[in-house]
């Protein structure tokens, strides 16, 4: 039996391919576009992929429920799993849309820059959608802008589901660039607050001169995949005014929960 090398790759345009995923997802594009079960010897005829190659790839992906085998026919097609996950994409884009209306109105309500973050790995977090405050002098916070998952007001959110103790987690809590440096002891108190509260702030640790103050969207399982950012400069609240806004953000998330889920 012949294996895949996940080592095998090329250098494209620059960057890294990684050859086995490369022709899954050729595999994949193909299937969808002839619209018919096809055989592997014939897949890796057209694709030009070594055909046990082509097997071996075929069978990981009816494992891993996107492509679908008739042992009757022995021939190959897009599988039930695949348009699922398409369909989850589109399906949370949507609901990432008709959250905006939302965000934009909390932004004019409390004069400041909101941003809805989303947990896209491990260990990366994205900003999904923005909405910027309506004064004249404001912060722009660009759509797609991604952050290491412990950085930032979101970040301390996300760390309440980490484990701070993991050498790997505090080999990337080192790495951060941070605008303000602080001590992971310091940073482990403010996701213990954060915790606490229902809220995080970040004083100008993620930029200088930046305040943010961060709510949590639960899922249904009280899992954080996405937050809710509140973004302003050093000064423009004090600290009872912070907390109020910590507390509307907290408000704001459980609405913003039954559009996103």
């Amino acid at each position: 039996m012949d294996f895949i090398d996940v080592n095998d790759t090329t250098k494209a345009a620059g960057a890294t391919l990684v050859k086995p995923v490369s022709n899954a997802i050729r595999i994949l594009r193909y299937l969808s576009q002839v619209g018919t079960p096809e055989r592997s010897v014939d897949i890796a005829r057209q694709l030009k992929i070594n055909p046990s190659t082509c097997f071996n790839i075929l069978r990981t992906l009816v494992q891993e429920d996107v492509v679908d085998f008739s042992a009757l026919s022995k021939r190959y097609s897009v599988g039930l799993g695949l348009a699922r996950l398409v369909e989850q994409v589109v399906t949370q884009g949507h609901r990432v849309q008709m959250a905006k209306p939302l965000l934009q109105n909390l932004a004019a309500r409390q004069r400041v820059t909101i941003t809805l973050w989303r947990k896209m790995s491990p260990d990366r977090i994205v900003i999904v959608a923005s909405a910027a405050s309506p004064t004249d002098v404001r912060i722009d916070m660009a759509e797609g802008q991604r952050l290491p998952i412990l950085m930032g007001a979101s970040g301390r959110l996300f760390a309440t589901q980490i484990d701070l103790d993991d050498p790997e987690v505090q080999g990337s809590f080192d790495t951060i660039r941070w605008a303000q440096p602080l001590s992971l002891e310091v940073y482990r108190e403010e996701v213990r607050q954060a915790a606490e509260r229902g809220w995080a702030l970040d004083d100008g640790h993620f930029s200088g001169g930046i305040l943010a103050i961060a709510a949590p969207v639960y899922s249904p399982n009280h899992s954080i995949d996405f937050t809710v950012s509140a973004v302003m400069f050093r000064g423009q609240r004090d600290e009872a005014g912070l907390a109020d806004l910590g507390k509307a953000l907290i408000e704001f998330c459980n609405e913003v929960a039954g559009v996103l889920y």
